[in-house]
């Protein structure tokens, strides 16, 4: 297994022109993530069956010629996995790789688990065991050592052989085209607009506030959202979404009860005096412009007999078509559904994942029916 590390803009420019030569490249990144907002990208691996190379985004000025090779549509982008990667591409470079497939994906098309490894794959399909023993390593740490890059080469090294199986299989199987729809619905779902305004929704447990607990709980949830993105920090860093619901729920205007209440004393001892000035002017708020009270789907009523209708048919197309009943439709897609009927009047401008790409013939129509 040999590979390059590319330190230079120069170097990058050349991988990136002979990866765009051919129809196939493998990829994958390391990065972390444990306070900040946003992954912080550590290496990308690059391999075209020929050349492997390890790129250091760290050190490199300029990488626009691997941006070049994300938006190049005459090359397909393999990796396993994806979703975060996804958004490390996104994030760091604006683009996703497209098109593109996921290895994790073509995998559940022959009957694995939703979430099977890359080690495992490799083992089941290539006989080789990985050493995974690095995947918790400082990714940011620099030099990096040799079992370090040894281990970030592997998992571009054996996607190859890898992919090769799995596209024989899946093609053999009926199911290439699929996986290529899959894997693009997985990356459209990576790039997240987030409105400030609204982020309060995102909170677990906001659907138990009423709606003039909920006028406090917004504009908190807002300033946390800006204030993560402009100190790069994650949300819970900010501020706790337990105490955010906290402050919202008794309406919490000074120190002193804060401290009762077991908000954060770090939290507190930052942002008490944003928070409170946040709080007091929410609390002015006319009742006419709450926000409406969050209603759970599981809630409203029907929903449950629904529900178990919708997850029979699901079963039915399971032992049809092979594939797992999560993989068809998991929880999520089917509230998905129910929303996209009874909230927006089948809106079709907001398709649900059932009712596009290869879901709609195995199981989109029958439940559409079904309602």
């Amino acid at each position: 297994m040999n590979y390059q590390i590319i330190t230079q803009s120069k170097q990058l420019e050349t991988v990136c022109l002979q990866a765009r030569d051919t129809d196939i490249v493998m990829l994958d990144t390391e990065f972390v993530r444990t306070r900040t907002y946003y992954p912080q990208l550590g290496l990308i691996q690059l391999f075209d069956g020929e050349h492997l190379s390890l790129i250091d985004p760290t050190v490199i000025e300029d990488m626009s010629a691997f941006e070049q090779l994300l938006k190049d549509t005459s090359v397909l982008k393999v990796l396993h996995a994806c979703g975060e990667d996804l958004e490390v591409f996104q994030n760091s470079f604006g683009c996703l790789p497209l098109p593109m497939v996921d290895t994790q994906v073509m995998a559940a098309f022959l009957g694995h688990g939703l979430s099977t490894g890359f080690a495992s794959l490799v083992e089941s399909f290539l006989n080789v065991e990985l050493d995974k023993s690095e995947s918790r390593t400082d990714w940011l740490a620099r030099p990096l050592t040799d079992k370090q890059l040894d281990y970030a080469a592997a998992d571009v090294f054996y996607l190859y052989p890898l992919y090769e199986k799995l596209a024989q299989q899946v093609t053999d199987a009926g199911w290439w085209e699929a996986a290529q729809q899959e894997s693009e619905l997985l990356a459209s779902k990576r790039v997240k607009n987030i409105n400030p305004e609204m982020a309060y929704l995102d909170i677990k447990g906001a659907w138990q506030l009423k709606p003039r607990e909920l006028a406090i709980l917004k504009p908190l949830a807002t300033w946390r959202h800006k204030e993560a993105i402009r100190r790069d920090l994650a949300l819970n860093f900010v501020f706790k979404e337990g105490d955010l619901l906290t402050v919202a729920r008794l309406g919490l205007q000074n120190r002193q009860r804060m401290e009762q209440e077991g908000i954060d004393p770090r939290a507190i001892g930052r942002h008490a005096s944003r928070i409170i000035a946040i709080v007091k002017s929410a609390c002015q708020t006319p009742a006419e412009e709450y926000p409406e009270k969050i209603e759970r789907l599981m809630d409203m009523h029907g929903y449950k007999q629904l529900f178990k209708k919708l997850k029979d048919e699901v079963k039915h197309a399971s032992q049809t078509t092979g594939l797992a009943t999560e993989f068809l439709a998991s929880k999520k897609q089917l509230n998905q559904f129910i929303s996209w009927v009874w909230k927006t009047d089948r809106d079709p401008a907001k398709l649900p994942d059932v009712m596009q790409g290869w879901r709609l013939e195995i199981l989109g129509e029958k439940l559409n029916k079904l309602m």
